[in-house]
């Protein structure tokens, strides 16, 4: 018998609540260390590719090519997962944001910006895994409650989003000493926490959640045909409810990227200081994350449909608070905390959704391409949120964002106001195999 049929014997005769709390506290952890570790990185991140390139214009390249190298490393560390499990594609996105990491570092110091570019890309591995850590947690968790378990762990990034850009100062002075630029510092600390956010996966997470949720599918389910890139994009083009899903979560991000970014700017062009405009960032980071357990919790209560619902009408209220704020720094606070808010929601269902209407074989690489989809569409979103504040304006930019949730609105907002749905319904389980 292999280890993983022995792992999935031991959890059919009641071993499974355990293991889920397992899986689930390596995942936080994991999620709190990844977290930090890309929150120190990108902290200084523009800043290190002004000083490295000279030029201001240039700085905006870095972060871009960290969203560039989330989005093509989706789908590669998916093929991994889809192949080997959870565990191996996991520690091998932490340990190529660690490479990433070095390369920045090596970049700064030898004054390349197109190696420096090549780091941020590769760096974007350590965000690819917080991504699909969330996926993890939902493998062997009950239909009814999937949605609490992939919030959970969303949850977990908001210690390490706090506590990053709150390090990044002390890690850049703590290697001056080196000759190391300290805008780079950040870097060796990220590079150290991913290395030990491989270390702690690797020995911890086992038995691995999706071979072991496999090892428990129907012998139908278990066909390694089905687990192919082919048979993930045949799932979402057969399942309408995994099309909203894809749509969801894309559409949500990419509102949310294009919005944020830009607002800083906007704050600053109507006289706020860099202590307000950090207050505001601060509460738009809480909406995104704090309040992920309440989104969960509520998707596997009422439904999926009517969380993206909710999602819909979180984000067409921030942009329109902040789109009108003008010199109101409180309208535009408001805004953007209802702009987390509607991501979270948009995100937590739209994952979930997700997982629940596609066979469990091809999920892995559905779950990539969901990955691959949402940073895309938001580094495009991202790049072109700058043109249009500069040529129309911030309130057309909101405007704009709040456009790109017609698709969701019109593909959700329907299905979540019809009939009450059945217990099927709202764990979102596809009807057939």
């Amino acid at each position: 018998m292999s280890q993983t049929a022995e792992d999935a014997r031991r959890v059919a005769d009641g071993a499974l609540p355990a293991l889920r709390r397992r899986i689930t506290a390596v995942l936080i952890a994991s999620q709190i260390l990844g977290g930090l570790g890309v929150a120190i990185g990108i902290a200084l991140a523009a800043v290190l590719a002004q000083d490295v390139s000279g030029s201001e214009a240039m700085s905006g390249l870095a972060p871009t090519a960290m969203v560039a190298g989330t989005a093509l490393l989706s789908m590669p560390l998916a093929a991994v997962m889809t192949a080997r499990g959870r565990r191996p594609g996991l520690v091998l996105a932490y340990l190529i944001g660690a490479l990433g990491a070095g390369v920045v570092v090596l970049a700064s110091l030898i004054g390349s910006f197109p190696l420096l570019l090549i780091g941020m890309a590769a760096f974007g591995a350590g965000s690819s895994a917080n991504l699909q850590a969330r996926f993890a947690a939902a493998d062997l968790a009950e239909p009814e409650r999937r949605g609490r378990a992939i919030s959970t762990v969303v949850w977990a990034t908001t210690i390490g989003a706090v506590l990053g850009p709150n390090v990044a100062a002390p890690a850049g002075r703590s290697v001056s000493g080196l000759g190391i630029p300290m805008a780079a510092g950040p870097f060796v600390w990220a590079a150290g926490v991913f290395i030990v956010s491989a270390v702690l996966v690797l020995a911890l997470l086992r038995p691995d959640p999706l071979l072991t949720a496999r090892a428990m599918a129907p012998a139908a389910d278990q066909s390694p045909a089905g687990r192919s890139l082919k048979a993930g994009l045949r799932a979402v083009r057969e399942s309408p409810l995994a099309r909203l899903a894809l749509v969801t979560v894309a559409a949500s991000h990419t509102a949310m990227v294009s919005i944020m970014s830009m607002t800083p700017v906007a704050l600053s062009h109507h006289g706020a200081g860099i202590e307000l405009i950090g207050l505001v960032i601060s509460g738009h980071i809480a909406g995104m994350y704090a309040f992920s357990p309440l989104m969960g919790w509520l998707a596997d209560r009422i439904g999926r449909l009517s969380v993206i619902g909710l999602a819909v009408a979180l984000l067409s209220m921030a942009a329109l608070f902040s789109g009108t704020a003008g010199a109101s720094h409180g309208q535009t606070a408001t805004g953007l905390f209802l702009l987390g808010l509607g991501w979270s929601a948009g995100l937590v269902a739209g994952s979930t959704l997700l997982t629940d209407s596609v066979p469990q074989p091809a999920r892995a690489a559905v779950q990539g391409l969901s990955d691959l989809t949402m940073n895309t569409t938001a580094g495009i979103g991202g790049a072109a949120a700058g043109l249009i504040v500069s040529q129309a304006g911030y309130g057309w930019l909101n405007l704009i964002g709040a456009c790109l949730l017609l698709p969701m609105a019109a593909l959700a907002v329907p299905r979540a106001l019809g009939a009450a749905p059945s217990a099927a319904d709202k764990s979102g389980e596809p009807a057939g195999p």
